[in-house]
């Protein structure tokens, strides 16, 4: 995070903090000195261009704001402020981009007519990720900020992996060790204790959209991000491939949300597994493949009609899908308060 935060700092929070909490004249001397690329006076009388960089391959020059704040780059309260807008309003940004492009190039919208596709529904998928994205936020700065004060084990170059292969090994590495851990705190969200407050706002969308994705209640979606941030205060990994890793997880999490079913593979837990999920409740708790559920005993393959357009978006399989689904669903749930509109209920009868 060190590396997106000089980005930021660079671009963004230099300019914003130079603004909103101006430093005296005294204290932008003091940064100066502080900062200084030598230490003769004069070279202070340029502003300097030198700062410790968060990587060798990302050299970017502070322009004079960097040193014109009260709260200098290492101040810990513009840290955590900064760290916080990142991840809440950076992150509500790749939401919206990337659900956005799903939701109008693959997601099918005659998912609108599902007998379960709830009133209003990417509206109020919209709603709770918002209300939950704040709170996400503040939960998972405590993370990011042990990490940029040096306590996580990310490294820059390549040469500094524990070995050369590493480089490569590290990914299937994290998805593995993430996943395992993704898997068990979500099915421990379907225990009858935890699942009514904190995991049943993200079941509330039984044929989910890409909006759907980060719907959650803050402290579900909190849960399941932990591995993430944990892994790398366990184990060696590069700080490019932590960004990359950061991105492709929201980018998956919206994909096995688009209800796109491009393949039925037996070890990736993609969207047509996720369905199941959300059709069924205890079933496919994964996040990126089938292992575990497998092991765990809760796999359940996709059913087979989800693969031809004509019989996933048929009457038939629809009634079927919601008669089992309203039977798991009282299990689990007891009465169901959703509404789905009796408007989509007359046109889901049209439906052939």
């Amino acid at each position: 995070m060190d590396v997106v935060l000089e980005v930021f700092d660079t671009f963004i929070f230099d300019r914003l903090y130079a603004v909103l909490l101006p430093a005296s004249s005294i204290t932008v001397m003091t940064n100066t000195v502080t900062h200084a690329a030598t230490s003769t006076y004069s070279s202070m009388r340029e502003v300097p261009t030198a700062l410790n960089h968060a990587s060798q391959f990302l050299q970017l020059k502070p322009s004079h704001f960097a040193y014109m704040s009260a709260w200098s780059r290492d101040n810990t309260w513009r840290q955590l402020l900064s760290l916080y807008l990142i991840t809440w309003l950076f992150g509500a940004l790749v939401y919206f981009i990337f659900a956005s492009l799903s939701y109008f190039l693959v997601f099918d919208h005659a998912t609108f007519t599902h007998p379960k596709y709830l009133k209003n529904q990417v509206r109020l998928e919209i709603a709770q990720t918002l209300k939950s994205l704040p709170v996400m936020a503040v939960l998972t700065v405590p993370f990011f900020f042990v990490e940029i004060k040096g306590y996580a084990k990310l490294y820059d170059a390549p040469a500094e992996a524990p070995f050369a292969l590493y480089n490569i090994l590290q990914f299937p590495f994290f998805i593995l060790f993430t996943d395992f851990f993704v898997y068990w705190i979500h099915r421990g969200l379907h225990h009858p204790r935890m699942y009514k407050t904190f995991h049943k706002p993200h079941h509330k969308w039984i044929m989910p959209t890409p909006f759907a994705s980060h719907a959650f209640h803050p402290v579900d979606g909190w849960a399941q991000s932990v591995p993430y941030h944990v892994f790398p205060f366990l184990f060696p990994l590069q700080k490019f491939a932590y960004i990359f890793l950061f991105i492709t997880i929201n980018i998956w999490t919206i994909a096995i949300h688009d209800g796109e079913y491009v393949s039925n593979s037996p070890i990736i837990n993609g969207a047509a597994c996720h369905t199941m999920h959300h059709l069924y409740f205890n079933y496919n708790y994964g996040q990126f493949t089938t292992l575990w559920d497998r092991l765990g005993g809760s796999y359940r393959p996709p059913n087979i009609e989800l693969f031809s357009r004509e019989s996933k978006m048929s009457k038939s399989e629809w009634e079927r899908q919601a008669m089992e689904m309203e039977k798991v669903q009282k299990s689990v749930e007891g009465d169901d308060d959703r509404d789905y509109g009796a408007e989509m209920r007359k046109i889901s009868k049209k439906v052939q």
